[in-house]
């Protein structure tokens, strides 16, 4: 079955360009030339990914990737943007986006990570074990892909929730951002480690009492993370 790609992108030529190199892919493609129209192709076509660029008309794509985020957690998104701070960057990541990809670009690298966002989207563990995992007070549901804090269900995109399931099955253990990158993102992901950091921050939003004093993810200092060891996490 043929992946679908949905272009949300005000500026017409670049819509054109980027549909036939899709096309020539073989990705049925959809188009949109606003926030809100791609929020209504979104929920009608369904699309395996959106490529979504920031600047746009009425509502813009960071609050557009807010919004289909939490309807299609599953969703694969990836930003476009003229913009080059990191700070816009990392803004689009800490909305829910996969990778981005800055203006001006090569299109075959935006297929190239297509490609390699569509493999790890389609990569599944097969779970032999029992599918509940207790770290208390969280909970996890592999089978469901469900995650809970004292029994009260937690909103997680599916980068949030491998990162919590690989923390809590690995307690004490140091990963570095590299490691996590590979295990959670896939070895062919092309971004960079920023990535991690701001999964983690909004992951310790989510799970943290307070988030600048963590009690669960604990920061290595020259390393990376580690979820932190106690007696009821063995």
């Amino acid at each position: 079955m043929k992946n679908k790609i949905l272009i949300v992108e005000d500026e017409s030529s670049i819509r054109g360009f980027l549909k036939i190199s899709l096309q020539c892919n073989d990705y049925i493609v959809f188009e949109a030339d606003s926030g809100e129209e791609g929020i209504r192709k979104a929920k009608l076509e369904k699309p395996d990914v959106i490529i979504l660029d920031i600047m746009l008309p009425g509502i813009d794509g960071l609050e557009v990737c807010s919004t289909l985020r939490k309807t299609f957690p599953e969703l694969g998104i990836i930003m476009l943007t003229a913009r080059t701070q990191d700070l816009d960057k990392i803004k689009g990541l800490e909305f829910g986006a996969d990778d981005y990809v800055t203006k001006p670009f090569n299109p075959e690298e935006l297929i190239l990570r297509i490609k390699a966002l569509l493999r790890r989207m389609s990569e599944k563990t097969v779970e032999k074990e029992d599918s509940i995992i207790e770290c208390y007070p969280f909970k996890i549901d592999t089978n469901g892909r469900k995650m809970y804090k004292n029994d009260i269900e937690l909103e997680m995109t599916p980068k949030e929730f491998l990162l919590m399931k690989l923390f809590i099955e690995n307690p004490g253990k140091a990963f570095s951002r590299d490691e996590l990158l590979n295990l959670v993102w896939g070895v062919d992901f092309f971004g960079d480690s920023k990535i991690v950091d701001v999964n983690i921050r909004r992951l310790r939003k989510k799970i943290e009492d307070t988030s600048a004093h963590p009690n669960y993810i604990e920061t290595v200092w020259g390393t990376g993370y580690r979820w932190k060891k106690t007696e009821s996490a063995d």
